[in-house]
């Protein structure tokens, strides 16, 4: 079904023009764009693993979100920027610059809508900037809209208790935590007997430098990994991926939560609006 993991009645693409003109209250509903990637995970994976974490993680807070908290989800935005990826076959790739001019008109659909509360829920590592900015003019466009670039991993959850320290620094893409999540959202697409542990090519000692972090280089995949994977598939076990599953809707629920009461500081700032420089 189209709504997938998400409960059908927090789909907004399942509501009707008329049901989005009358909703009442319509500032303080959540509105949530999930936006991925289909892209290469390895020889073990399918290449849909970050549209499937975000809509499973989503749906599953969803489901567990109390009914008199507003929130809807649009479908997910399945196309993402992927070319750290490009070099393996199945990854399908747009550019920054067509990312963030989707997001934006998306974003700019819903406040004609009347919504004043959208959250970008990205699940791909390949792009968070390109949302945050995305995010920051939309925010320039409509002064009375408040919008959140935010990363599917980013809500308190339990992988600093299940994976192994070397993993938790370099295990980025494919590892034990993507393949535990998939084990328990999809496990019929996981070809376990594929499963492989690749780590990436260490930087010599006391470098400042890292693969991501505050002074990252850049990389495409094919730098870093033979198969595609940079981490270790291999540890992760389907008891792992239903755990890290609960924490990560637990904490997306009270997320959700959180927006739906968030009240932006600047608007009783009478200096807002102003010609300031930073």
């Amino acid at each position: 079904m189209l709504h997938g993991w998400i409960p059908p009645s927090r789909f907004l693409a399942y509501l009707t023009t008329e049901d989005i003109a009358s909703m009442p209250g319509k500032a303080d509903v959540v509105i949530l764009q999930p936006v991925a990637a289909i892209e290469q995970h390895g020889p073990h994976l399918p290449l849909a693993v970050d549209s499937a974490i975000v809509m499973g993680v989503l749906g599953h807070a969803l489901a567990r979100l109390p009914a008199g908290v507003p929130c809807y989800c649009l479908p997910p935005i399945c196309y993402g920027k992927s070319n750290e990826h490009i070099r393996f076959p199945g990854t399908v790739t747009v550019s920054a610059s067509t990312l963030a001019a989707l997001l934006g008109e998306v974003a700019d659909s819903v406040h004609r809508m009347g919504f004043r509360k959208l959250a970008f829920v990205n699940s791909h590592g390949g792009q968070p900037q390109v949302v945050q900015v995305a995010a920051r003019d939309a925010r320039e466009r409509h002064p009375d809209f408040d919008l959140f670039p935010l990363f599917v991993w980013n809500v308190p959850n339990a992988s600093a208790e299940l994976l192994a320290p070397k993993e938790l620094e370099t295990g980025i893409h494919a590892g034990t935590a993507e393949t535990a999540l998939m084990m328990a959202l999809l496990p019929d697409q996981v070809r376990m007997d594929k499963r492989v542990c690749e780590y990436p090519p260490m930087l010599p000692a006391g470098s400042m430098l890292s693969i991501e972090g505050a002074l990252p280089y850049a990389w495409l995949t094919d730098d870093l990994s033979r198969s595609g994977v940079i981490g270790d598939a291999t540890a992760a076990t389907l008891a792992m991926g239903e755990h890290l599953l609960d924490s990560l809707a637990d904490g997306w629920a009270a997320l959700i939560a959180e927006l739906h009461q968030f009240q932006n500081p600047a608007s009783g700032n009478p200096a807002r609006g102003s010609e300031r420089s930073s």
